[in-house]
């Protein structure tokens, strides 16, 4: 067990940084968690909303379980973002350590499986997403149960040994999980998985030990309940909208500007597999020259095809081969284990010369990073900020000598991730008030409370975490707005920008605003550079 305690104790010093101190972080994690909100505080458990829009777009999942965790810890009136954020830490926590013991079995190696932990759990796209409340590190626990299931049904068929029912009911729980979750996603990585097994051995036989007539039902007693449900609750409109606003868009077109030719994942997975992608020509290589073992096949087939799906889609996000990383974790975790990759000859050699540049060019930018943001944003450099920067640097040339053991490299790894998210999460991300105009926001506000029964009303500014830090009443309107919107309204809210139309606006529906305070802020997430928020408050002639 002593793995397991360790993998704890290293999520622990990885996710929860920060993980109350951060404010909610936009858009799709305010949405999340105000959707979650709204839930409880209706008691309506089927229908998904934003204030008064529709969410047709992500199953129920995520939001069930921020829910579960928000009761038995908190409560909706609160705007504590942390326990819609407790889900995506124990999750990712979860796939740590099923990593661990999938590794375990696919090598009957606990070492292999041990690294390969280490690479998941210190990976910088998994630190994010199990500090954010959306749906990326659930699936990626439901995934790797999954994937960790397949796996081994496979490895077992070929190897003639019998498969028993505890793997395929695994196997298609977690695919309702993950349909629940986020959708297609997973089932598609597995079904691209099989596919790419099956032509490599032409051999389908395999696919009889997931059980798939008995499984599939088990997937729809599952699923469907709660399908039926929102069909019925939305009036038949949950499946189209999430279709035609939502996944369809993503396959033809890039949505909402997230578009990226294809090469984009692999253009910037030495930043999101951070520290471990200083391995990723070793764990790729040494996957392919033994790709007639069983278990390098299948972490290939999980691997390869599914990364060439995410580059073919238009739309792509970062977080969208998140649930590939325990494939190349465990590629990588493998070759460390066997020594291999310490010299590479050929075009190997060039690939592997030029991502450790890039690996620590990355590595120097973060460090940096550590006290160049406070220094910009706040004018002032945080001594834990330095001393983390030498720690980085120190451990980046550690790595990059390549002359540890295995254990000791899975060490350095999770050290020099440490090293960067714990001052990152603890001294410097919530300090810095210029990137949280929302919470800058809901401090005037709280300055300056309405009056019972009053509202706030926004203008200019939209951004969900706004809605979520002062509550679903919060109303966002345009510099005109209408008479419903103004009645009852005590503060506003208004962009410098939305200003001067916004005073003139008042004097027309007989009210006057009072300037009560002011804050600046950069509204990173619509692009839109430097902020300024004023609050008024509004009284009648």
């Amino acid at each position: 067990m002593r793995p397991y305690g360790l993998l704890c104790i290293l999520c622990l010093l990885l996710y929860a940084p920060g993980f109350a101190a951060i404010p909610p972080v936009d858009r799709d994690e305010a949405r999340f968690a105000q959707a979650t909100r709204q839930m409880m505080e209706t008691g309506d458990f089927v229908r998904i909303r934003f204030q008064d829009e529709a969410r047709n777009k992500k199953p129920i999942g995520i939001y069930w379980l921020q829910a579960a965790a928000v009761t038995a810890l908190s409560s909706p009136a609160s705007a504590a973002i942390w326990p819609y954020r407790l889900p995506s830490a124990l999750a990712a926590a979860a796939a740590v350590l099923l990593t661990l013991g999938f590794g375990t079995r696919l090598f009957d190696s606990r070492r292999a499986g041990f690294v390969a932990a280490v690479l998941t759990a210190s990976a910088l796209g998994v630190v994010v997403e199990a500090h954010l409340a959306k749906t990326d590190a659930a699936l990626l626990a439901a995934v790797v149960v999954g994937q960790g299931a397949l796996g081994l049904v496979y490895i077992a068929v070929r190897t003639g040994r019998r498969v028993g029912w505890s793997l395929p009911v695994s196997f298609w729980i977690a695919e309702a999980a993950a349909i629940l979750l986020k959708g297609p996603p997973g089932p598609v990585i597995a079904l691209l998985t099989a596919i790419c097994l099956s032509i490599a051995d032409r051999d389908i036989g395999w696919l009889r030990g997931l059980r798939p007539l008995a499984g599939i039902l088990v997937l729809a007693a599952i699923v469907s309940p709660w399908l039926i449900a929102v069909q019925s609750a939305t009036a038949g409109h949950f499946i189209s909208d999430s279709l035609a606003h939502d996944l369809l868009p993503k396959l033809v077109g890039a949505q909402e500007s997230h578009g990226a030719p294809p090469g984009y994942h692999l253009a910037i997975v030495v930043a999101s597999f951070w520290p471990g992608s200083l391995f990723l020509v070793p764990a790729v290589t040494w996957g392919w020259r033994n790709r007639s073992s069983s278990d390098r096949r299948f972490l290939l087939a999980w691997l390869v095809p599914g990364w060439l799906l995410f580059e073919l889609v238009p739309t792509k996000l970062p977080h969208y081969v998140l649930p590939l990383y325990p494939a190349l974790a465990l590629l990588a975790g493998g070759a460390l284990a066997e020594g291999f990759g310490k010299r590479f000859t050929g075009p190997a050699w060039l690939a592997d010369g030029v991502i450790r540049v890039v690996w620590s060019v990355i590595t120097i930018a973060l460090a940096a990073a550590l006290f160049a943001l406070p220094l910009w944003f706040g004018g002032t450099v945080p001594l834990v900020g330095i001393v983390a920067a030498a720690a980085m640097l120190g451990l980046m040339l550690l790595l990059l000598a390549r002359t540890s053991t295995p254990m000791r490299t899975a060490g350095l790894v999770a050290a020099l991730s440490a090293a960067f998210v714990l001052p990152a999460a603890l001294a410097v991300a919530p300090k810095l008030d210029y990137l949280w105009p929302s919470r800058s926001a809901a401090a005037m506000v709280a300055r300056h409370p309405p009056r019972p029964g009053e509202v706030v009303l926004s203008v200019g500014y939209s951004e969900p975490s706004l809605v979520f830090l002062l509550g679903t009443a919060t109303r966002t309107v345009t510099a005109e707005p209408a008479d419903d919107h103004l009645a009852g309204a005590g503060l506003a809210l208004v962009n410098e920008r939305e200003a001067p139309e916004f005073l003139q606006s008042l004097a027309r529906h007989g009210l006057t605003a009072r300037a009560l305070d002011r804050a600046e802020g950069l509204d990173y997430s619509a692009g839109s550079g430097k902020l300024v928020l004023t609050l008024y408050r509004l009284e009648r002639v």
